[in-house]
């Protein structure tokens, strides 16, 4: 009977949600399910100054120490690999995972799916992600990514009510419901039924060409600029940040990155998007379509 290993961090518990409705669709094998639980606990609902607090280490790819899993066995047929993208990079839990000596021992040679449950941006974090699989000596055969079908400014409003207040509902009644949707939640289904297909057949060569035509991986072209720019902005901030921390000004400066992005985000990019849209836009519709697909695919630069 062929051996599946799903594991996942989830703080509000939309990812645990989407790895069981794709896991729920493999038949006739061993499924081991784990969670990742970092020593320190993160808060849910987050407070803002630890939310903005994660961001460099999170964004330098740093890690927490993680508690112990108990894997009922030592190699496995397929990982079901699900993670969030937190400031444009792998949240601290997963890169802390994938950095792990024994996971790592246990992804050599072994096919993977990630599954990312995200707010809009997952495009950096899932380079990063490849990289340590590849490094790990895993196989990355399928990705699904999962994100909230909203305007990237509504998005903002609607994931901070979520996440500074713990509750998934519509902020004052009339921005949509954040995060990903209840429908797409139920419909990763579907790439979980092509995954156990490839898995019984051990044929994972065109898994992710069929998770791509049933849309299991859109690609939003302002999404794509935005991401081709800000993680480099992101790593400047990051390092300013750690360096400053040692003369003991990190609070003011992770202050200060807050209200950069809040600036960034609600007075430049609207800005930037514009002049991306009338200028560029029109004229670099082949480079667009290029990067899109490159994304699309698992395969690493």
């Amino acid at each position: 009977m062929k051996k599946v290993l799903t594991i996942h961090f989830s703080q509000s518990g939309q990812l645990t949600e989407i790895v069981t409705n794709f896991a729920a669709q493999f038949q006739g094998v061993e499924l081991d399910q784990q969670i990742i639980a970092p020593a320190k606990a993160f808060p849910f609902p987050w407070t803002t100054p630890v939310f903005f607090d994660t961001m460099p280490e999170t964004v330098l790819e740093k890690g927490v120490k993680l508690e112990e899993n108990t894997y009922r066995y030592e190699q496995y047929d397929l990982i079901i690999f699900g993670y969030q993208p937190w400031f444009l990079s792998p949240s601290l839990p997963a890169t802390a995972l994938l950095k792990n000596e024994r996971f790592k021992a246990i992804l050599k040679d072994t096919p993977v799916i990630t599954l990312i449950g995200s707010r809009n941006m997952w495009l950096n974090s899932q380079e990063s992600v490849k990289k340590l699989i590849t490094e790990a000596g895993g196989k990355l055969v399928g990705n699904v990514a999962l994100s909230d079908r909203s305007n990237n400014l509504v998005g903002v409003i609607t994931i901070l009510h979520w996440m500074l207040k713990g509750e998934k509902t519509k902020k004052w009644g009339i921005f949509p419901k954040p995060g990903v949707s209840d429908a797409d939640i139920e419909g990763v289904k579907q790439y979980g039924v092509l995954a156990n297909e490839a898995l019984q057949t051990h044929n994972f060569d065109y898994l992710q060409q069929e998770i791509i035509r049933k849309d299991g991986v859109r690609i939003d072209t302002n999404i794509l600029f935005i991401e081709g720019r800000a993680k480099r902005l992101f790593l400047i901030w990051a390092n300013l940040i750690v360096r400053k921390a040692e003369k003991g000004n990190r609070t003011f400066w992770v202050n200060a990155f807050k209200y950069y992005l809040i600036f960034a985000l609600f007075i430049v990019s609207p800005i930037l998007l514009l002049i991306y849209n009338i200028l560029i836009v029109p004229f670099t519709q082949k480079s667009i379509k290029k990067k899109k697909e490159y994304f699309q695919q698992v395969k690493l630069k």
